[in-house]
């Protein structure tokens, strides 16, 4: 939706050539369930585009975001395996399956976790803040965030308008899992917005525990990111995650609660402290915060993460009504409490969801990320998406070039034992190769400096 010239544009993460199921992230239900099953990297990659391809063609801006460089082998050197690529990959299986599944992963292509942003209404310079996400809660993830840096500061590279900060420090004092635990709210794109903050820990407050799974985003680099972004301290909340609910497999905020302009979706079990939160929220943006809540009675937690219908994308239409539409997991229609919410959701007029879509992600799904996973949204006024680098703004051609590049270049199957392939991953580099070509990248990877 364009307000006041202002846009709200969604980076979707390209799904890599080497999408596999190797169940690396505790606490994450999917993943672990679906560990050591066999993937299917280019039915997941043509979902993704699909998935874009939709937005786009609901009249939304939409983008692209470059997956990482993989296999990393470089990681692995660094943990003092020697030799050409075929010897590292054996002797790190040998030695330990999860580091070689490590540096395979095509985690990258959740990019809600990419960074947090802060749009130039929020921020006291007026520019649009990043901060890359450090992702050190896991060792697969915690590769990301140097590539991650890289590709933000070529695609928002015009300094008037972007300040593409340095992750925090990669310690757990600041654990930061990026855009997955952050809703901004507001009245339109255009205007001044409450940014929330969600965190599951405290550095000093140790009765903060979960008792199954870990916590992943911590108060202190909740806290950091408001500094480095220049936000108001009055239009900024913080708020804890209920530990039921991470306990349960809600290892990011964006897997119970969602929110979009003035609307904020969330079950009844998301946070601590849910009706201090609400008047949190609404007092800054004048009280028109619109709630829906779903609770306990409507569904259940595991229904929740299981459906994954918090981790649906609630999006502005184009058009004077400003309606929204909810942009959900095919998996959200298939269970019967979830899709009975839904339907009373769409269909009361005290809310501006009107209308719903279910989208095939499975594959992604299957790996434990919904729609909203994969996308980074950065509202934008027509200055900065013109400031922006074009290369990765989809367009039907662009759309078109990525869908050939993934015919052609993409395995249709990988498994756990094809990680040991050195053939395998000289292919995936000649692809990313390409890729940069397509979206005039440059350099973006280390194989290319």
């Amino acid at each position: 939706m364009t307000t006041g010239g202002t846009r709200e544009v969604n980076f979707d993460g390209i799904i890599g050539p080497t999408h596999n199921y190797a169940g690396l992230s505790p606490g994450n239900v999917a993943s672990a369930s679906n560990a050591g099953g066999t993937s299917n990297p280019k039915a997941a990659a043509l979902q993704g585009l699909s998935k874009m391809k939709f937005l786009m063609d609901l009249g939304l801006t939409q983008g692209v975001l470059p997956p990482q460089q993989r296999p990393d082998t470089d990681a692995l050197r660094r943990m003092g395996f020697t030799g050409d690529d075929e010897k590292i990959l054996r002797e790190a299986r040998d030695a330990d399956p999860t580091l070689l599944a490590a540096v395979w992963s095509a985690s990258s292509m959740w990019a809600a976790n990419a960074a947090t942003v802060s749009p130039s209404p929020d921020t006291a310079d007026g520019r649009v803040h990043m901060t890359p996400a450090n992702l050190v809660s896991n060792l697969h993830r915690s590769f990301e965030a140097q590539t991650t840096t890289r590709a933000l500061r070529m695609i928002f590279a015009n300094e008037q308008h972007f300040k593409v900060h340095d992750p925090l420090p990669a310690q757990m004092r600041f654990a930061d899992e990026g855009a997955a635990n952050h809703i901004r709210f507001a009245p339109s794109h255009a205007e001044p917005g409450v940014e929330l903050f969600v965190y599951g820990v405290t550095a000093h407050d140790p009765s903060m525990t979960t008792r199954k799974y870990p916590t992943r985003q911590s108060r202190a680099a909740c806290k950091a990111i408001a500094r480095l972004h220049q936000l108001d301290p009055a239009r900024t909340v913080f708020a804890r995650q209920h530990p039921d609910a991470i306990d349960a497999g809600v290892f990011h905020n964006d897997v119970i609660a969602t929110g979009n302009a003035n609307v904020f979706l969330y079950h009844e079990q998301a946070f601590a402290m849910s009706r201090s939160l609400i008047t949190d929220l609404a007092g800054p943006i004048g009280g028109d915060l619109v709630c829906v809540e779903a609770q306990n009675t409507d569904f259940s937690i595991d229904d929740a993460v299981g459906s994954y219908l918090f981790n649906s994308q609630v999006v502005t239409l184009p058009g004077p009504e400003n309606s929204m539409c909810l942009l959900a997991p095919i998996e959200a229609n298939e269970n019967k409490p979830v899709a009975a919410f839904i339907e009373r959701m769409v269909a009361d007029p005290t809310n501006p969801v009107n209308r719903a879509e279910f989208l095939d992600v499975r594959e992604s799904m299957r790996n434990g990320g919904g729609p909203a996973c994969l996308r980074f949204r950065v509202a934008l006024s027509d200055a900065e998406l013109g400031a922006a680098h074009q290369g990765v703004i989809l367009t039907d051609a662009l759309y078109a070039r990525l869908v050939d590049w993934v015919e052609a270049r993409y395995p249709e199957q990988l498994s756990a034992d094809d990680l040991v392939d050195p053939s395998l991953a000289r292919r995936c580099l000649d692809a990313l190769d390409e890729l940069t070509r397509i979206l005039d990248l440059p350099g973006l990877y280390p194989f290319q400096q």
